[in-house]
């Protein structure tokens, strides 16, 4: 019996993207964020230690992760609406467009995953949203803009020494 395909990868589901964001959006105390933002922060959450001074990253460094920003607004986008499914988050709609924020049942929902991951993820959550609370969201645009390039790029060097092997 094989997996039906929406379970045939469990990492970076839209159900993993939107759990995350709940923590995210848990630790903003109230506050709203449109899903710009929130795609940076889905990125940030998982790869925290490529902020200078962040805490480690909750997975391993991958090459070209930084291309993962790239793909990620359908995914975010498609947690988040499953998140707002279960009414585990609200949406707003402001001038600039469709905003989230977390309800009631948000905090009592995470409350119930003691896992050390949820621990962690809680951590990085409440680390990311304290540590990007000051930036506008043109500034954290432009923040990841200047750093996409430059992260997973460590591994530029060892695939070009492994072809030069051949």
């Amino acid at each position: 019996m094989s997996l039906p395909d929406q379970w045939a990868r469990p990492f970076n589901t839209p159900i993993e993207s939107g759990l995350r964001l709940l923590f995210a959006l848990d630790e903003a105390n109230g506050e709203a964020f449109d899903l710009q933002r929130l795609v940076s922060y889905d990125y940030l959450l998982v790869h925290s230690g490529d902020v200078k001074g962040g805490p480690p990253s909750l997975h391993p460094a991958v090459p070209f992760r930084g291309g993962e920003l790239l793909v990620k607004r359908e995914l975010v986008l498609a947690g988040l609406d499953a998140m707002f499914a279960k009414e585990l988050l609200e949406k707003e709609f402001e001038p600039s467009g469709i905003c989230y924020r977390a309800t009631a049942l948000t905090r009592a929902f995470l409350k119930l995953l003691a896992s050390n991951y949820a621990s962690s993820l809680r951590a990085r959550a409440a680390w990311v949203v304290r540590h990007f609370a000051t930036y506008t969201d043109e500034m954290l645009e432009s923040y990841m803009t200047e750093n996409i390039g430059r992260w997973g790029a460590e591994f530029d060097r060892l695939t070009i020494i492994k072809e030069l092997e051949l």
